[in-house]
């Protein structure tokens, strides 16, 4: 039970980070209002191909909450029924959470298949929630955080609709992108926590402290980014995709965000160090330090290079897989099998 417990643990953590994958395509495309609605898009599970599909048509079942375009603006049907010849407007009511009433079939896409990827991700959780209760006896902090996560899940997705209803407000989508950080941290948490063995790690309260330091300023650090890239979002709003002007008057967060990047080299390469010096067997110290690397490069390259095609969603998800690596090792500082001497 142990052991299916951890593994369908360890399919939730790849999935959910492939929804955080997919929300970064969604704002690297700009599709972040591919759907107008929620959880539907345009009223359909399965989202329309073609604008002629959102048009107004005679002779046409429709069902509540069916969204068509019409002179510019998004109409909601009000109940079911079957249009006549011309529109009756007592069947359709404006859309009234914002204005947008575009149809591009490929923001819808990339959009539903953000969506697609958050409900496949809930349903190991589901699972391994349901087998955390015959480990209760062994270990309710396995139960516990499982239905933690599972109710963490859920307010992830009622921010995702609020986020969308709000026209995708900024301090929304950093609220967004935290609670995602809690729900891999959660997930972590139940693979370590549910191992049937542990490595032989030397425990040292001076590598515990800074590591847990080390993630407190991932934090601030992925915070401030997403930051940044709210300011990214209103440049292409006001100027478009002219990429070479995006950062030309970056704001005090920006120049924050970049030197705190010096910062979180250092804080982790004495991690690093110290790990080496006094073998305390955190083989993840190396892969922490290949993810900071390629933060700092994705970085610059984005700086000088204007962005190029996938930049930006590496840069997130690299810091977000920084981040796990952090908290995985963190939990591993604090088991005591063997003392530093």
């Amino acid at each position: 039970m142990q052991k299916s417990f951890r593994r369908f643990a360890k399919i939730a953590l790849v999935l959910v980070y492939l929804v955080i994958i997919a929300g970064a395509v969604v704002r690297m495309t700009g599709s972040g209002m591919g759907c107008p609605d929620w959880p539907k898009c345009f009223g359909y599970y399965i989202p329309p191909t073609d604008v002629s599909q959102l048009q107004f048509k005679p002779n046409q079942t429709y069902k509540k909450g069916i969204v068509i375009i019409k002179d510019e603006a998004l109409l909601v049907a009000t109940k079911d029924f079957k249009s006549s010849e011309t529109i009756n407007l007592n069947n359709w009511e404006t859309y009234t959470k914002h204005d947008y009433a575009t149809f591009n079939p490929t923001h819808t896409w990339v959009e539903y298949i953000n969506r697609l990827c958050g409900a496949l991700s809930g349903i190991p959780i589901l699972i391994f929630t349901f087998l955390s209760f015959w480990l209760w006896r062994k270990n309710k902090w396995l139960t516990i955080i499982s239905v933690a996560t599972v109710f963490g899940m859920g307010f992830q997705a009622w921010l995702g609709k609020t986020v969308v209803d709000s026209n995708l407000a900024p301090y929304k989508i950093t609220i967004h992108m935290v609670m995602a950080m809690v729900i891999v941290a959660f997930i972590l948490y139940l693979i370590y926590a549910s191992k049937l063995t542990f490595k032989d790690q030397k425990f040292d309260v001076t590598f515990r402290n800074v590591i847990l330091a080390a993630i407190l300023l991932s934090l601030v650090q992925i915070i401030l980014g997403t930051q940044v890239r709210q300011l990214i979002d209103e440049q292409v709003k006001a100027i478009g995709y002219v990429k070479s002007e995006w950062l030309s008057n970056p704001t005090l967060k920006f120049y924050v965000h970049r030197s705190f990047s010096v910062l979180v080299l250092l804080l982790n390469g004495w991690l690093y160090l110290r790990h080496r010096k006094y073998n305390l067997g955190y083989g993840k110290t190396r892969l922490l330090m290949l993810c900071i690397i390629a933060e700092i490069v994705t970085g610059m390259v984005m700086y000088y290079f204007d962005f190029p095609f996938l930049s930006q969603p590496l840069h997130l998800v690299i810091a977000l897989v920084m981040f796990g690596i952090q908290f995985y090792i963190f939990l591993e500082s604090r088991h005591k099998k063997a003392l530093l001497t």
